[in-house]
């Protein structure tokens, strides 16, 4: 809003709509770690919006600082996704909603693999495809 850019805040639930029906230009999302071939873990659901992006081709950005990039983690099947407590889910504002022994799966986190990414924009510029050597070319220049 501040540089004049429109925006509009949406439920999560309502991104599949919109992305198939053209409404969305872009997305960006930010990245909690990047692997060196640069698969991403962010907030849940993030690889849920950019395999609806890739299917109706809209672009799919992350927004990451050059420190959350691990240049030593292959890919982002080595990324361990933290799981939170199951009571997140089965209680709300301290009452039970959920039976205590009902099963819960409450990921923090999940993984979107490089295919679904457009470009990954860091302090240090934007880095395209081909993911893997043009974060290999940003690594030395960090290193220098």
């Amino acid at each position: 809003m501040t540089e004049g850019i429109p925006n509009k805040i949406i439920i999560d639930s309502a991104a599949a709509t919109l992305i198939r029906d053209h409404k969305i230009d872009l997305i960006v999302t930010g990245a909690d770690r990047v692997a060196a071939n640069g698969d991403t873990a962010n907030k849940i659901g993030t690889f849920m919006l950019s395999a609806l992006a890739k299917v109706y081709n809209v672009p799919f950005y992350i927004a990451a600082p050059t420190s959350t990039i691990d240049f030593n983690m292959e890919d982002g099947s080595k990324i361990k996704i933290e799981e939170r407590s199951g009571d997140e889910l089965r209680v709300i504002e301290g009452v039970r909603i959920l039976p205590e022994e009902m099963e819960v799966y409450n990921p923090a986190f999940d993984v979107t693999p490089h295919e679904n990414i457009t470009a990954i924009i860091t302090e240090k510029g934007i880095i395209k495809p081909p993911f893997k050597e043009n974060l290999l070319k940003l690594k030395k220049e960090l290193n220098r």
